[in-house]
């Protein structure tokens, strides 16, 4: 809440105030509940002021709430009339912009809302990892160092049966040193190119001739070889919800821009500099 106003005051959060008396009709969301110089504020507006609490204020009883909120929507009416409908030109736009954006919000909703079912996910399992092949993966450890000499000695002191954990920990400078240099397990596309090629050309137990990369250069020691099937559908469901979500979200814009008539020379014309300039807000 803004610092600037005492919604939630001491009084309010101290003094538990009794609920008004409802009308014999169960309350809606444009019952007013208060007038502010004669601006009627509503249960609905009381409702959407909870909904968007912070989640610490969320968990107040709510007979701390109600009055409290109460306090904030009535504050934040006379202070808006303090502007006598006055409003500046940039902040009817923010406005506008606020709508427009909740409304698509809304409309995306309500297109998600029966577009992530079970047939749904089983599909896109099937279509994405159904079918996959087993994928190899690597268990290995390197050592790190500034340049090829050094490698070159390391391998050939890893080869002639030196401790590979004990030259990592000595000797590499990368993160996984203190650990022996192991990167525990690791598949395709995880390291770099270079890394990458050396490792799957080895065979388990054996030991790299120095390797470069961006990072500097590897002595690398490949330890274990497996091959991992596809994932379970519920290893990969979040994975899964994402994918169906935007395609759904992209198939409805799809649709919708392909049926509307939408003409943006005007905007296409402009220098896109002029994102810089305020002043277009000025009276």
């Amino acid at each position: 809440m803004s610092k600037r106003l005492t919604f939630l005051s001491a009084a309010a959060l101290s003094v538990g105030l009794a609920l008004p008396a409802m009308a014999e009709d169960a309350p809606k969301a444009d019952t007013v509940i208060a007038t502010v110089n004669g601006t009627e504020i509503t249960l609905g507006h009381l409702l959407q002021t909870r909904q968007s609490l912070p989640a610490q204020y969320q968990q107040f009883p709510v007979e701390v709430l109600y009055p409290g909120l109460l306090d904030q929507v009535i504050q934040q009416t006379l202070l808006e009339q303090t502007l006598q409908g006055s409003m500046p030109l940039a902040t009817q736009y923010t406005l506008e912009n606020q709508r427009r954006s909740a409304l698509a919000n809304l409309a995306i909703e309500a297109a998600l809302e029966n577009a992530i079912t079970d047939e749904a996910l089983q599909a896109e399992y099937d279509a994405s990892f159904a079918n996959a092949e087993p994928t190899p993966e690597y268990k290995a450890a390197h050592i790190l160092v500034e340049t090829e000499e050094e490698a070159k000695k390391l391998s050939e002191e890893a080869r002639g049966g030196g401790d590979f954990a004990e030259l990592a920990k000595a000797n590499s400078t990368g993160p996984s040193g203190p650990n022996g240099g192991d990167l525990g397990w690791f598949g395709p596309g995880m390291m770099v190119k270079p890394f990458e090629d050396a490792v799957v050309a080895m065979e388990p137990g054996q030991v790299s001739d120095p390797v470069q990369t961006q990072f500097g250069w590897h002595v690398i020691k490949l330890n274990e070889t497996r091959m991992q099937p596809a994932p379970a559908l519920e290893e990969v469901r979040g994975e899964l919800v994402n994918t169906l979500q935007e395609k759904t979200i992209s198939a409805l814009l799809e649709d919708l821009t392909g049926k509307a008539e939408i003409d943006r020379a005007a905007a296409d014309a402009l220098d896109p500099a002029i994102l810089n300039d305020s002043t277009i807000f000025e009276d």
